[in-house]
């Protein structure tokens, strides 16, 4: 039995005055008054069930007391404890709180600490976790998702089929058909011609549906995907990162710098934190949360500095983004800039396919009007005093249907299409190679990537950092030696390591092994610590306060923390960050013996040299740098103290590149992509790390402008930058705007640029960039949110796969482009040319509309599925302005294409008297060899340049199936369907006719290719 019970706020009141101090309530308070609660019902219920048993047993009963005292001592625990917790919290009270940001209603309520409590959870601990728990809380307060816009349904995509202006044309015609055709010949003979038409109609719509349907559900799943962010919480003391859809009310979900904000709560715990609540409040303004003046955080919002914990309060639907999100439907029919190229070229042709129709419908009617037009029997069709107006109208609809039919044949509607279905084949095959796709434009567009500009950890290295190495002034110390440094110095690294980071670690019990978690350098430094030098970095959070925090970020490469130590009442700053920047800010160091010592020029320069051998040894350099503060009339002064410190110590990490990545960079050298390395390093890591990755070569130095500091960058003239940024490969130390400023010098200069980034200050670049390349894993919310792809194993080797798809996608659209042009003109050719001369299309209405099938949706199939090869990245990429049609496109097409016309003519002018065959025999076989050339020549469009057209071939399945169903199709729409169609049946050696016709496509095209073109495109 779950008790629903009323607010705190009422159930205050009720609560006698001498048994609490204010109107808080302590935890344990509650947990006693509902078991008092729960036993005194059990027992009423049980007297209750013996007194009917009594009754019920009509036996004389003993004189009794009216009433029974019972005695239930306080805190005494119930025979059936209920496992679920009991919240004393309506979800309507936290909602409003949060939304309304009522300070009045969390003072009420008794503070964050208060709601805490009243939610079964602990500040410091969060929920314990356990399945039932969270089922239950999922039950009481609901799921955090919000409700999404039904998606569209496959009747829709019909609906949108039907729309298209040439089939409601042909299905115009189709109706007209019928009715003259079932008054002319009757029900039994007359549907044949309407019907065929709306059959093929038909299928047309429904192929082309059920594709759209398909690409719409995988789209709608992939935007599920890039959805489910990872978010960080405790859960019984242990940090551990979890989906969003997972959080609970009650959880603590730690957040950084970069971190959406999974849920509505309060502020519990952190320094420095601010929100930018744009997305929610459309204020720009980034608003600073604290537990005095704002506790209040909303979900949706984002993390733009510091650091710290919050209590969930509200989640799903019962937050004001949840509402927000429901409302919106995602747009998934995003134009891409290739699809709108192909949408011009589409309609390009369609208007000289309009034209040519509009001249062909003209002179057919001209020719039948004017008695120049026989039918079948030989007798002139039109007479004007014989003539029915029932047979006039059916040779009228018969020509129209034929001029609306060419329309269909003449545009490559195919074309958008094929972009549909390769993008949304190569999103599916790049989910596989760790590479999830947000916007359907940059699976092109990195076709065309001239440079990549990327980032070192973790995207060229393994982001396992490791310290490999500690200084202590100008010694190194061993690291399994900590009794070789001072009491005091160790107590001093002690505070600058445990204080002074984001990390956490987590320790059970002495025996259990430390559970590190931060960033990845946060993690190597308590790691170090905790196991080499053995320090309880947990220690000096219990015997020192901090009073200001100034978190890390990519443009100050330093953190700091001042604190004040309880026993001695005294304050302290402590720096951690870049080491060069550190012993800037330093005119002291300590050595192993906890000895102050001055640090002069002489000095500085021999710890500066340390640092520099430590970098080209590719190690990142961290120091510890500290200060004590003095307290002006007992005023303390937020602004950390940043000159006169004292270096405690440097630590060199090592974190290793990744395998393989130096064969990546080579295969995008060898490719004409440019790689640029952008990374906060320093010079010389910086150098020794792009040796390594094979984006430096050893003899190059720092003087010959390849390597540059982004300080040194920025501050070139418009002029100079220009002329240096094709010659700069490394720029160290850089910050977020350096990049944004080499990304826009580089799209001036014509390259098409991929970035990857992964920090919220990367934001902007990413946004500026051709390609915008996030990391799945150390990437921000706000990083993935401004890019177009995200990595989702943070390694390089997976930039390269993109790049191999995106230049896939762009052949296969070429090799699409090359196919359905060269039918398009060959189709219209030789109806025109039969038109003006014989007054008679040799193509039926049905039969060009089998064509177009052919060549849309199954072509499209069948050439835009073929998967990225090696010779892909042998090529130079293709950049900004090249057209989508190569000279050697042209070539090809326009020689399949005069073929095709020439075979076409001689059987539509000679074929009676070649084949000794009727004029609907003849016409049968212009079809089939029609369909025939198109199936031989969609070999021809899978190498655009080889001769070998067969390559590879056994890797594409699904190109050889469409082949092998168009032929199955073919082969029953012309012995089969010979009314619907209106074909005749051939002959093995008419079939052996057509094929070796067709056939000899192979050898043309292998003749062909040996033509040289240049290579200029137009």
């Amino acid at each position: 039995m779950f008790l629903r019970p009323r607010k705190p706020i009422l159930m205050a009141s009720a609560i006698p005055q001498d048994d609490v101090s204010d109107s808080r309530l302590p935890a344990n308070l509650h947990k006693r008054r509902w078991r008092m609660a729960y036993t005194a019902i059990y027992f009423t219920r049980a007297l209750l069930a013996l007194s009917k048993k009594a009754l019920d047993s009509k036996k004389v009963l003993l004189r009794s007391l009216s009433y029974v005292a019972i005695d239930v001592p306080e805190g005494s625990q119930s025979e059936h404890p209920c496992d679920e917790p009991v919240f004393n919290l309506e979800q309507k009270t936290l909602t409003e709180m949060v939304k309304e940001k009522s300070f009045e209603l969390l003072t009420e309520l008794g503070g964050v600490k208060q709601v805490a409590a009243l939610l079964n959870s602990n500040v410091n601990n969060g929920i314990k976790g356990s399945g039932a728990e969270l089922m239950h809380r999922t039950e009481v307060f609901g799921a955090n998702k919000y409700q999404k816009q039904p998606a569209k349904s496959f009747l829709s995509f019909v609906l949108e089929a039907f729309k298209d202006t040439t089939i409601i044309i042909l299905l115009v015609c189709a109706i007209l058909a019928l009715a003259f055709g079932i008054k002319q010949h009757g029900p039994k003979e007359g549907w044949y011609d309407g019907g065929s038409i709306s059959l093929a109609v038909v299928l047309v719509v429904v192929v082309s549906a059920v594709s759209n349907y398909n690409q719409n559900r995988q789209f709608e799943k992939l935007s599920e995907e890039s959805s489910d962010i990872r978010v960080k919480v405790v859960r019984g003391g242990r940090h551990q990162p979890i989906s969003i859809f997972d959080v609970v009310v009650g959880d603590i979900v730690s957040l950084k710098i970069g971190d959406q904000i999974p849920a509505d709560g309060l502020f519990v715990a952190g320094h420095s934190l601010k929100i930018d609540e744009s997305s929610m409040t459309g204020e720009s303004d980034h608003v600073e949360v604290s537990e005095r003046k704002n506790p209040f955080l909303l979900a949706g919002t984002k993390v733009t500095d510091g650091y710290g914990y919050m209590l969930v309060t509200s989640v799903g639907m019962n937050t004001a983004w949840g509402e927000m999100m429901s409302s919106i439907q995602r747009d998934l029919g995003e134009q891409t800039p290739l699809q709108a190229r192909l949408n011009k070229l589409t309609s390009y042709v369609g208007r000289i396919g309009l034209s040519v129709a509009v001249v062909v419908l003209l002179i057919l009617l001209v020719r039948y009007f004017t008695g120049h037009t026989k039918d079948a029997t030989g007798k002139i069709e039109y007479n004007a005093s014989n003539t029915k107006l029932d047979a006039v109208m059916n040779s009228v609809l018969g020509i129209i249907a034929a001029a609306v039919t060419i329309v269909v044949v003449a545009i490559p509607e195919g074309l958008p299409l094929a972009v549909t279905l390769t993008l949304a084949y190569s999103m599916k095959r790049m989910m596989k190679d760790n590479a999830m796709v947000r916007k359907l434009s940059a699976c092109e567009t990195m076709g065309s990537a001239t440079t990549i500009c990327t980032d070192k950890t973790g995207t060229l290295t393994l982001n396992e950092m490791k310290v490999i190495e500690f200084w202590v002034g100008k010694e190194m110390i061993n690291n399994s030696l900590s009794h070789e440094i001072s009491s005091n110095l160790f107590q001093l690294l002690n505070e600058g390591v445990g204080l002074n980071s984001s990390g956490t670690v987590y320790k059970p019990d002495s025996t259990s092994v430390p559970e590190i978690s931060g960033s990845p350098t946060e993690k190597a430094i308590l790691s170090w610590a905790v196991t080499n030098l053995g320090m309880n970095v947990n220690k000096p959070k219990l015997s020192c306060e901090i009073i200001h925090v100034e978190a890390f970020n990519s443009e100050k490469k330093k953190s700091g923390v001042l604190i004040r130590r309880s026993k001695q009442n005294a304050l302290a700053t402590h720096w951690k960050g870049a080491a060069e920047i550190i012993l800037a800010m330093c005119s002291n160091y300590y050595d192993k013996t906890g000895t102050v010592k001055d640090m002069n020029d002489e000095k500085r320069m021999m710890i500066g040299a340390i640092i520099e051998q430590m970098a080209a040894k590719s190690l990142r350099c961290v120091g510890f740098a500290y200060a004590k503060v003095r307290e002006e009339n007992q005023q303390v002064h937020l602004k950390l103290e940043e000159t006169g410190l004292t270096l405690l110590g440097l630590v060199g990490l090592k974190d290793p590149c990744r395998p393989g990545v130096r064969e990546a960079v080579e295969s995008c050298i060898k490719a004409g992509v440019n790689i640029k390395m952008i990374t906060g390093d320093n010079l010389h890591t910086a150098r020794a790390i792009a040796v390594e990755c094979g984006i430096l070569s050893l003899d190059e130095d720092l003087t010959n402008e390849a390597v540059v500091e982004g300080v040194q960058f920025r501050n070139y003239s418009p002029e100079e930058r220009m002329q240096k940024i094709e010659n700069i490969r490394v720029m160290a130390r850089s910050s977020p705007f350096d990049k944004l400023l080499m990304v826009q010098c580089l799209k001036q200069n014509g390259h098409v640029v991929a970035v990857t980034g992964d920090g919220t200050n990367d934001a902007p670049a990413l946004k500026e960039a051709d390609i915008g390349l996030s990391m799945g894993i150390q990437g921000t919310e706000v990083a993935k949110e401004s890019s177009d792809i995200i990595i989702l194993d943070d390694n390089f080797t997976s930039v390269v796969t993109v790049l191999r798809w995106g230049r896939c996608v762009y052949t296969n659209i070429q090799k699409f482009i090359q196919f359905q042009l060269t039918v398009n003109i060959a189709a219209l050719v030789i109806n025109f040319i039969a038109a003006v001369s014989s007054g008679k299309v040799p193509l039926t209405a049905v039969q060009l509309l089998w064509v177009n099938l052919i060549m849309d949706t199954l072509g499209a199939l069948a050439l835009a599925t073929d998967q990225p090869t090696n010779d892909l990245m042998k090529k130079l990429p293709v950049g900004r302005v090249e057209p989508l049609i190569t000279n050697v496109m042209w070539r090809n097409l326009i020689a399949h294409s005069l073929y095709q016309v020439a075979i076409l003519l001689i059987l539509q002018f000679k074929g009676t008297s070649i084949f000794g065959v009727t004029e609907q025999v003849k016409n049968t076989l212009i079809f089939n060899t029609f369909v025939l050339c198109q199936v031989f020549n969609e070999f021809n469009a899978r190498k655009l340049e080889k001769r070998n057209i067969f390559e590879g071939i056994h890797k594409n399945k699904l190109f050889l199936a469409i082949i092998g169903i168009t032929v199955v199709l073919q082969v029953i729409m012309v012995e089969f369907l010979r009314r619907f169609a209106n074909t005749e049946r051939l002959d093995w050696m008419q079939w052996g006719a057509c094929t070796g016709i067709a056939a000899l496509s192979w050898p043309i095209g292998y003749v062909v290719k040996c033509i040289p073109v240049s290579g200029k495109q137009f």
